[in-house]
C-alpha cells in the first residue's frame, strides 16, 4: 500500500482505523481483481480500473461508511440513498462487529454489476 493510503488509515483514531482496516481487508478480499487507490483524499477501491466503492467516515458522526459508486442499482435495506442520485453507503459502527454477511453480499451484489456487463468496464 501506498504511503499517502497509509496516512490515511493511520491517521484515524480508534476504534475506526482498526474498522477501517478491517473494512479494506474484506472489500480487497472479494475479487483479486480489485485495487486501492486514493480519490479525492479518501480510499478507492477499483475493479478493473472502473471506480467500484469509497471508505470514508461521516462528518458529523465520524463514523465510516462504504460507499458504492453504483449504488442505484442496489437494493438493500441496509444502504442509504441520502440526497445522492447514483450513490449508496453502508454505515458500519466502529463500535460493534462488522455485519459480515450482509455486507459480503452487498459487495458480490455490486461487483455482479461490473462482471454481468450492467456498469461498463
Amino acid at each position: 500500500m501506498e504511503d499517502k493510503l497509509y496516512q490515511y488509515y493511520f491517521n484515524k483514531e480508534e476504534p475506526n482505523k482498526s474498522c477501517l482496516l478491517a473494512l479494506r481487508s474484506i472489500i480487497l478480499s472479494q475479487d483479486e481483481q480489485i485495487t486501492e487507490t486514493q480519490k479525492w483524499g479518501m480510499p478507492c477501491f477499483c475493479f478493473k480500473n472502473k471506480m467500484f466503492c469509497y471508505l470514508w467516515t461521516d462528518k458529523k458522526t465520524e463514523e465510516p461508511y462504504i460507499l458504492f459508486v453504483e449504488g442505484k442499482h442496489l437494493n438493500f435495506p441496509e444502504l442509504e440513498t441520502g440526497n445522492r442520485a447514483r450513490m449508496k453507503i453502508f454505515r458500519i459502527s466502529p463500535e460493534k462487529d462488522i455485519p459480515l454477511t450482509i455486507l459480503e453480499e452487498i459487495l458480490q451484489a455490486a461487483l455482479d454489476l461490473y462482471r454481468s456487463g450492467s456498469i461498463k468496464i
